[in-house]
């Protein structure tokens, strides 16, 4: 407990040192640079966003997290013509590959010493990337500090000093590998400050199912079934592709004997990590918050899945 207090501490003084920090973000796009937190503190993230012209404090905003690519510019630029549409200013962090890798990215840096040089094989001609489970190497990093999570209410609350935003909450969408560290957000990390979390077209998932390890379990994360009552509160929408089928062949599909319980696809898994949750909650009479929506006509395309979100979050205001 006296540990977990002490990380909690560290935290919030590394985030107000970074609250503290001048910074101006002008009208239309740019960027700046904050310093990663825990085992990160000597590495920098890339902050990519748009202002809109018609910016006020009352505005809303929107975190996008990118796919494996980290090309935060480009999901920034994604969202351009729907920022200055609805008034909603636009941040996209990047972190980079060589400092962030798998398991602290798509993974959230749940896992420590993760060691992908053997075990991994790809299919050629194919998009398929092989997993053998019994090779792969891990373990749980219990240090909370070094979890993604934390960055995204930090940045918040530097955009807002930064803009003198009234907003006391913010929205997020994120595609691919993004959708993978969003809807680990709302699981692991439930009580940040993201009001509406949309995970799109998520390779693979970790479903609240406490017979099977992480990453596609939570059997040894160390948060008890009771505690995941506060993710199902959570504004989580599973936001899937009607054609990101088995027939799509744009990303990498991890694929392995327990992600394929999941499903084979990408649409199939959200599906089925979609159910399970909701009928676990049925079974532990827990309130249940997440919707699923499934895009027509639409695959892994992060720039039509980022038009249908905006129509989906500001089209009806």
């Amino acid at each position: 407990m006296k540990q977990r207090f002490l990380l909690i501490l560290i935290t919030f003084l590394v985030t107000q040192i970074t609250v503290s920090q001048n910074l101006t973000i002008n009208e239309g796009s740019g960027s700046f640079k904050i310093n990663g937190i825990g085992k990160h503190r000597a590495d920098s993230i890339t902050i990519f966003y748009h202002r809109p012209a018609n910016f006020t404090r009352s505005s809303e905003i929107l975190i996008v997290i990118p796919g494996a690519g980290r090309n935060g510019d480009d999901y920034r630029d994604s969202w351009i013509e729907a920022s200055e549409k609805y008034s909603v200013l636009i941040i996209s962090p990047s972190y980079p590959e060589k400092e962030y890798h798998y398991g602290d990215y798509h993974l959230g840096g749940i896992v420590k010493n993760l060691d992908l040089s053997k075990g991994v094989s790809f299919k050629k001609g194919t998009n398929q990337v092989h997993i053998d489970e019994n090779v792969i190497e891990f373990k749980l990093n219990e240090n909370i500090e070094d979890w993604i999570f934390n960055d995204f209410d930090r940045i918040f609350k530097l955009v807002k000093k930064a803009t003198k935003s009234k907003q006391r909450k913010y929205d997020m969408f994120g595609h691919s590998a993004g959708g993978q560290i969003l809807h680990r957000l709302a699981l692991l990390y439930p009580n940040s400050k993201a009001d509406r979390i949309l995970a799109s077209n998520a390779g693979t998932y970790t479903l609240p199912d406490y017979n099977t390890s992480f990453p596609f379990g939570m059997k040894n994360v160390g948060i008890q079934q009771k505690e995941v009552k506060k993710s199902f509160k959570k504004n989580l929408v599973l936001f899937l592709g009607e054609l990101d089928n088995d027939l799509e062949t744009r990303g990498k599909m991890l694929r392995s004997e327990t992600a394929d319980k999941q499903g084979t696809n990408r649409l199939d898994r959200g599906k089925n990590f979609y159910n399970f949750s909701k009928e676990l909650s049925k079974k532990s009479g827990m309130k249940y918050n997440w919707k699923l929506e499934i895009i027509p006509g639409v695959g892994h395309n992060k720039n039509k899945m980022a038009k249908a979100a905006a129509d989906y979050l500001y089209g009806q205001k």
